[in-house]
């Protein structure tokens, strides 16, 4: 109640001045009225009186004095007087009749008020801020679930390293192993033994024994945290991009080095400005060094409240003005690392599981070894042989099922991201994040870093506005998925969980048979490590999904690459992944379907069913699901004992997701009010193709593209397919004395349709080569398992990437010359041995990384590293290759973004898979307005001219070619197009 009324003072502030003494007007302009109540019931709201201060009925008392009358219930607050004020040492003494009857508070008591109001002011200031943070979250909910997110963030390792000290404690109490699954008592086995040996090294170092060049970065983390990142971070990289069980030593030395290097840097601060306990130390420094310490205690109090309070920009700038360290260089995390992978493998080893001894001794033997391995590339003859480090055969077999002990640092947040500020500032709380991924192009990085926030605005705000979509698992799904998984996986296009059984070596000394043998158990091989991988990423993102699944909802910070794309930092589940990734994901805010939604959902559920489905109108794709209800409803109550209708689809786990959905809202009470998660996707037509054919205002392109309104979608690869088929035809009638082809193209007449050649025509715009044609082909080939063995498939795959490159050459010229000039104008520029670059339409500076790379030695304890360094000559041929795949990139990105924030304005979830854009079925259509705003937008400016001024003016001495010439494609006919993004 006293709080209202101060409140309601200090905002009706009252200022008499009295025209009866002119001596006291400046006394009257600078005292306030004070707040009375009339009463002593405070269940009322008080009413509030204006006091005049010097009234002529009032009476005198000393200045600042509190008077109380006999009739009085408690203690009056006179004002006190200005600084300089003279009343002949007297002050007005009592109230107005009005005013006896109110009881007062003393200046004390109203101090106490104001600093309360103040308060609830700081709180009112913060709830503002935190509504524009996340919206629709409690503050107190906000807050619990912020605090958890800095403990993921800042105690992952941490948490890990005390688990393996509490199961070590457990282990020698009760002297019995704990019940553990096989990898993590592996883990468990590895980790005394490793954290013994870091520590003795470490205690070498502090006594001056060891003066490795390692030496000054080893001790800056405790044994135990340094041995479980050394473990968790060397077998992650055999999990995610080792050579089946093994992973290089360079990257996986330079990995933990970085990982060692980014945990130090708020435990370093902790650690320096604690209490110095050598007593030789103390007396040394005397009495001064017990001053700085004792205000290095006072400061770590300070960043550990501050931490505890959650206020972490306090936290960031206290400890980056206390850390004198810089940061490593790629040398100094290449020893430290390897010198850790070193002790590792002196110190892990293994035995078979119990179920696999054998009579005799264990075979104790060592779970790592360090030895060379060739590796001959696909496109290449040559050889190269690399350092590697390579598990033992049964760590292998237990990596697939480890994922869900594995520490994955960048999880998605409980909270929503940090908003992004700078290069490096925004995303996570305190993980390194940084806006752009330069993978190590120092002048992007320079680039990046001078941009000014305001040219980076919109990329900022778009950004922001993609993280701040909140996720949630769908149960549903993901426990179908489990079910599958357990059983051994097979279906849904999940990997099989068991190996491909290898070929037995014939016994013959036929040279034809033992060479089909050696290349049949190479293929077998092959697809062994290629399974393995596959099931160590499915588990690793089956782990996430079990860990978030209790979750209300969380959320994706992104960032973009050099080009300016847009992807989340989390990089296992996550809406760009896997069918299986995007089935078990649902936005975690529901919306009503309306009047439009369900059949939307309708639409949506045929396109992920596809099979040429969803090629048909849209009053055809409403209709196949219309008449396929029964089915739908079966798949939605017995995923797995009905007919399994769902697994017929193209996307079978976003589909049965559409499926549960939609069956819940067709048997809810109205499916107007039905409140659906699940995200409705629009995706571009072959949208590198519509991008080209907009720059160059090409009619023939836009109506194959769908640019141009149609009855129903145009299918540029069913377009493109049906020229390679008459190309095909006229070739099968030659003569193969004359013409070798003819053979591949009539073994190929069955086999040409939109499926064989829809990568090549998606990628070709992408800058796709001959040879990455013929592979895509040939995959496509092997998949349908086709009488041709694979010599001859080799054969037809060449031959019928040569037919298709020529097909999409006849249908977009015009994109092909727009090409050809972004093409000229980067070998123009690189022959001048500079980078190409440019800004995107939304102020994001872009400079291709293409350089030629320099080797640098450094010797380690484990071996001679090879680190590769940026030079200052620059790659002419790739520079000129990769930069109209990659401006047309960053005009698609631009599109996203664009689109992003618009919906963002208009109140609709967003999410964003770079042509792929992603929205709740209610709002469908009005994203098909935005996206189209959108893309009219962007390309009403001069792009291509503003391209070329942009390299004139960078390089004033250099003839570029003329603009290529243009169509009069009208872009306003996107409004119309219903099919342009569908």
């Amino acid at each position: 109640m006293w709080r209202n009324g101060a409140k309601q003072a200090i905002c009706k502030t009252h200022r008499r001045a009295l025209s009866s003494s002119a001596s006291l007007s400046s006394f009257s302009n600078a005292c306030s009225f004070q707040v009375l109540s009339l009463g002593q019931n405070f269940s009322e709201k008080p009413k509030l009186y204006p006091i005049n201060v010097l009234n002529p009925h009032l009476g005198l008392c000393t200045r600042g004095e509190i008077t109380r009358k006999d009739n009085d219930s408690g203690p009056r607050c006179v004002p006190s007087l200005p600084r300089g004020f003279s009343c002949g040492g007297f002050c007005p003494r009592s109230y107005a009749s009005v005013a006896e009857a109110v009881s007062s508070q003393t200046d004390l008591e109203v101090q106490e008020l104001v600093q309360e109001l103040r308060k609830e002011q700081r709180k009112e200031t913060a709830r503002k801020r935190w509504e524009r943070i996340a919206p629709g979250m409690g503050w107190r909910k906000y807050e619990m679930l912020k605090r958890r997110q800095v403990k993921i963030e800042t105690e992952a390792w941490e948490r890990a390293a005390n688990e393996y000290r509490e199961l070590l404690k457990e282990m020698c109490e009760q002297k019995l192993a704990p019940n553990l699954p096989y990898m993590k008592s592996l883990f468990l086995g590895w980790f005394e033994p490793l954290r013994d040996a870091i520590h003795k090294e470490q205690e070498l170092i502090r006594q001056g024994k060891c003066r490795a060049a390692y030496a000054p970065y080893f001790n800056h983390l405790p044994a135990d945290m340094t041995c479980v990142i050394t473990m968790h971070k060397l077998v992650g990289l055999m999990m995610t991009v080792g050579e089946h069980g093994s992973a290089r030593v360079v990257p996986a030395a330079i990995t933990i080095g970085d990982a060692i290097e980014q945990e130090i840097r708020i435990h370093n601060f902790l650690e320096k400005t604690k209490k110095k306990k050598d007593a030789k130390v103390e007396k040394s420094e005397g009495d001064e060094s017990g001053v700085v310490e004792k205000e290095q205690e006072k400061l770590r109090r300070k960043v550990t409240e501050l931490i505890r309070k959650q206020k972490l920009p306090a936290v960031r700038r206290i400890v980056k003005g206390y850390d004198e360290s810089r940061p490593w260089s790629q040398e100094a995390k290449a020893k430290v690392g390897s010198r850790l992978i070193e002790l590792l493998i002196h110190s892990a080893y293994i035995q078979p599981p119990a179920d696999q001894l054998c009579e005799g001794p264990p075979d104790i033997r060592p779970a790592f070894i360090h030895t060379v391995l060739s590796i001959t590339k696909a496109d290449k003859k040559t050889s190269r042989r690399y350092g590697v480090i390579k598990c033992d055969p049964v760590v292998l077999k237990g990596l697939e099922r480890s994922a869900r002990h594995m520490v994955i640092p960048y999880m998605p947040m409980l909270v929503p991201p940090v908003k992004w500020m700078g290069y490096d500032k925004g995303a996570y709380f305190f993980l390194p994040s940084y806006i752009m991924r330069t993978h190590g192009s120092k002048q992007q990085r320079e680039a990046m870093k001078i941009a000014s926030k305001a040219q980076l605005e919109q990329v900022f705000e778009a950004l922001d506005t993609l993280g701040g979509t909140k996720w949630r698992v769908n149960k549903r799904v993901l426990d179908v998925v489990d079910r599958i998984w357990n059983s051994g996986g097979r279906l849904a296009h999940l990997v099989d969980r068991d190996d491909v059984p290898l070929p037995e070596k014939p016994d013959t000394e036929d040279e034809t048979l033992l060479k089909k043998w050696k290349w049949k158990l190479r293929n077998a091989k092959k697809e062994n490590r290629e399974r393995h991988s596959l099931r160590c990423d499915t588990e690793l993102k089956l782990s996430v999904a079990r860990k978030m699944k209790d979750e209300e909802g969380f959320y994706y910070p992104h960032n973009v690459d050099f080009r300016g794309r847009a992807y989340p930092m989390h990089p296992y589940l996550n809406h760009l992944g896997s069918d299986m990734c995007r089935g078990i994901l649902e936005f975690a805010e529901g919306r009503p379907l309306g009047n439009v939604g369900l059949r939307w959902l309708k639409i949506h559920l045929a396109n992920l069913y596809a099979g040429g489905v969803d090629k048909l109108s849209y009053e055809g794709r409403v209709s196949f699901t219309e008449n396929h209800l029964d089915e739908i409803f079966d798949s939605a109550d017995k995923p797995l004992e009905g007919n399994r209708w769902w697994l017929r689809a193209e996307d079978p786990f976003q589909c049965l997701a559409a499926c549960i959905n939609l069956s819940e809202a067709l048997r809810s009470s109205s499916s107007e009010t039905y409140v659906s998660y699940l995200p409705i996707h629009q995706d571009g037509s072959c949208n590198g193709l519509q991008h080209y054919a907009a720059l160059g205002r090409d009619k023939l392109g836009a109506a194959a593209v769908n640019l141009m309104a149609g009855e129903k979608p145009a299918d540029v690869y069913s377009g493109i397919a049906a020229r390679v088929l008459d190309i095909m035809r006229e070739d099968a009638q030659k003569d193969p004395t004359s013409f070798p082809d003819a053979l591949q193209a009539r073994a190929l007449l069955d086999q040409v349709d939109r499926k064989l050649v829809k990568q090549t025509v998606m990628t070709s715009v992408y800058g796709v080569t001959y040879i990455g044609a013929r592979d895509q082909i040939m995959r496509r080939l092997k998949e349908r398992g086709t009488q041709l063995d694979d010599s001859q498939t080799f054969g037809a795959s060449c031959y019928a990437a040569k037919v298709t490159l020529t097909a999409l050459e006849e249908m977009f010229e015009a994109a092909r010359s727009i090409m050809s000039w972004l093409g000229e104008c980067a070998k123009i520029i690189a022959s001048e041995n500079q980078p190409v670059r440019w800004t995107t339409p939304l102020g994001l500076p872009v400079v291709q990384p293409y350089r030629k790379l320099g080797r640098h030695l450094i010797k380690t304890s484990l071996q001679v590293l090879t680190l590769q360094r940026e030079t200052e000559k620059v790659m002419v041929k790739r520079q000129r290759t990769a930069f109209p795949p990659n401006f047309v990139h960053s005009l698609d990105g631009s599109h996203m973004m664009m689109t992003a924030i618009a919906c963002k304005r208009a109140g609709m979830n967003f999410a964003g898979v770079h042509d792929s854009f992603w929205t709740h079925a209610c709002d469908v259509d009005q994203l098909n307005t935005i996206l189209r705003e959108k893309f009219i937008e962007l390309y009403d400016a001069p792009i291509l001219e503003n391209l070329l001024e942009s390299f004139e003016e960078s390089f004033p001495t250099l003839t570029f070619p003329p603009l290529p010439e243009r169509g009069d494609f009208d872009l306003r006919e996107v409004l119309h197009s219903t099919y342009f993004f569908n």
